[in-house]
């Protein structure tokens, strides 16, 4: 029998023994996705790093839509923003400082912490050249391989002591700007024939500000100050949400970290996870090339009705970057986002595409409301203006969710630190009931 016919047989064998009828979930009280009928999450586990608020709880049940909000350590992520962008100074580093600490810095820790974080960006001589002899065509991929490598070269790997947690936290963060940028710029020579250019990060400069400069070097202040807002924005988001969850299940075992955050990283690199902005980004530029009239509604509403009813564009029914899961009013990400987009579209001569997008978002959430026949409001998610950022930024969509997982590594250590060092921990281990009938054995020969 060839080998080819055998992953046949396999696959279409399997074609049945993977259907479970869709009755049976809410007769054993299975909760599919772990969501509760009314499309909230199940609960699983409590924290005090990170909060995502969409709605209230009535006294009589059910549930009210509020404005969004997002916490980091019980401090308003929009509070945290603004606050930056009045100052106009960078605050990745203070927000990872927060989530891993619970506490805001003062002036003298924000500079040490700085300085620390500026001393492990540089990767091992190593892991540079593998990244250069091994290539590849996907940076996550590089970038999951190259944190199992880490393991390689620390001291001590597989301590899970809380100084060890941190240390290793820390060079994390540190490190995929560095493995990220290099890892695009070998991708970028050995597959587009480009140039080959390996920077150095500077002591000097935010991670925005490295990661920009080893990625294409030249780049504006805003440039810098908007990516920056981006990646706080990005650095946490709840611990419900699918890679922080694999982080915190996997390190509920006592695995070392580089295998958890690597299982993190093999999460977010699901399209129904962390790749949502570049299906934002493509969907734009079909509507740009589609719609005659940017400002004409009606144009706008039939086509968005076309697409609902799977009649235009890719033909799945979907408007990307509309809808959450907790969030339905508002996402407080793509609220404060908007306001960088609308800054940065002014210094790249990009104001009409602006008008155009932020237009997109109101009548898609109307054209959903009415296509779906329900008063339930949805919002725009925080993927509907960061790919349009990267975008006028000038980074190429390769490195889109490898960017959501440089700024989400923060959320994903700190959460590791916090499930290793609570006194109620345990191994997670949920149940899976069997729905298939006992089997008589039969020997080989009566097959």
């Amino acid at each position: 029998m060839k080998k080819e016919y055998i992953i046949y047989k396999l696959s279409d064998a399997s074609k049945e023994t993977c259907k479970i009828d869709n009755e049976l979930f809410p007769m054993y009280n299975v909760k599919r996705g772990l969501r509760n009928e009314d499309g909230t999450g199940v609960l699983v586990g409590l924290t005090k790093v990170g909060n995502v608020v969409g709605y209230e709880r009535l006294p009589e049940g059910g549930l009210k839509a509020i404005p969004g909000k997002l916490f980091y350590r019980g401090y308003d992520v929009e509070d945290i923003a603004h606050g930056l962008i009045e100052e106009k100074r960078f605050g990745f580093e203070e927000a990872a400082y927060l989530l891993l600490s619970g506490k805001l810095s003062d002036k003298e820790e924000l500079a040490g912490f700085k300085e620390l974080i500026c001393d492990n960006m540089p990767l091992e001589q190593k892991t540079k050249m593998n990244i250069l002899d091994l290539e590849g065509q996907n940076i996550m991929n590089i970038l999951a391989r190259s944190v199992l490598e880490m393991y390689t070269f620390d001291p001590n790997p597989d301590d899970t002591s809380r100084d060890n947690l941190m240390r290793q936290s820390i060079e994390l963060i540190s490190r995929f700007p560095t493995i990220i940028a290099y890892a695009y710029n070998i991708y970028r020579h050995s597959q587009q024939g480009r140039s080959l250019h390996i920077r150095h990060p500077h002591e000097n400069l935010s991670i925005a500000e490295n990661f920009l400069h080893m990625l294409k070097k030249d780049f504006t202040g805003l440039e810098a100050r908007t990516l920056d807002l981006l990646l706080v924005l990005q650095a946490e988001h709840g611990g419900g949400n699918n890679s922080t969850f694999t982080v915190r299940v996997t390190s509920s075992t006592g695995t070392d970290t580089y295998s958890s955050i690597a299982a993190g990283i093999g999460s977010l690199k699901g399209p129904l996870h962390g790749g949502a902005n570049i299906q934002v980004v493509d969907m734009f530029h079909h509507l740009k090339e589609n719609i005659a009239d940017w400002k004409n509604v009606d144009e706008i509403d039939t086509y968005f009705m076309r697409m609902l009813n799977k009649e235009a564009y890719n033909k799945t029914g979907l408007i990307y970057g509309i809808g959450h899961a907790v969030y339905t009013i508002s996402d407080p990400r793509a609220v404060v986002l908007k306001e960088l987009a609308r800054d940065l579209a002014k210094e790249k001569g990009r104001e009409e595409e602006f008008a155009f997008l932020e237009l997109l978002e109101e009548r898609a959430i109307e054209c959903f409301a009415k296509h779906k026949g329900t008063k339930k409001r949805v919002s725009s998610n925080v993927d509907f203006y960061s790919g349009f950022v990267y975008e006028m930024i000038g980074l190429p969509q390769e490195i889109y969710t490898p960017l959501f997982a440089m700024a989400r590594i923060v959320g994903w250590t700190a959460h590791r630190i916090e499930e290793l060092n609570f006194d109620g921990k345990r191994i997670i281990r949920p149940a899976y009931k069997n729905v298939l009938e006992a089997q008589p054995y039969r020997p080989i020969a009566d097959r």
